[in-house]
């Protein structure tokens, strides 16, 4: 009967690996399907490169240009749209010697995060002091 036992809870733990192996495979073949939205193009430097983003327009492409030249170690900084059947937004940043174009990049994307996030907290408030002035529009809502 012990032995039984034993058996029983070998085929346990060997049928938990197994479970848990397919789950790791299953894990890193999701890793491997999912795409990048950012490529770095070739022939970049760390003061000059390009980047691609994938299922990107103008809307992301024009505000992190104007939020990424306002920052002062920024040389130029463009963007462009290849072609209007493609889903990529090109980006281009130049940089003083000082300043990676990857510091530039990460800091004028964290910039537009803050922004956006102080445009929606103050709709926010907008929106919920036009509603308490306004009960009988709100209620249609």
């Amino acid at each position: 009967m012990s032995q039984q036992n034993g058996d029983h809870e070998m085929a346990d733990a060997d049928a938990d690996a197994g479970a848990g192996a397919e789950a790791n495979e299953s894990a890193q073949s999701e890793v491997r399907q999912e795409k990048q939205m950012l490529r770095l193009l070739p022939g970049s430097t760390d003061t000059a490169a390009s980047f691609a983003f994938e299922k990107e327009d103008h809307t992301l492409g024009n505000a992190l240009r104007y939020m990424i030249t306002k920052n002062p170690s920024v040389e130029f900084c463009g963007y462009t749209i290849p072609h209007p059947s493609e889903p990529y937004m090109n980006l281009r940043i130049q940089t003083d010697d000082d300043t990676t174009v990857f510091e530039v990049l990460r800091k004028g994307l964290e910039d537009l995060s803050e922004l956006c996030d102080v445009v929606e907290d103050k709709f926010s408030v907008a929106r919920d002091a036009f509603n308490a002035d306004n009960p009988d529009r709100a209620e249609a809502q």
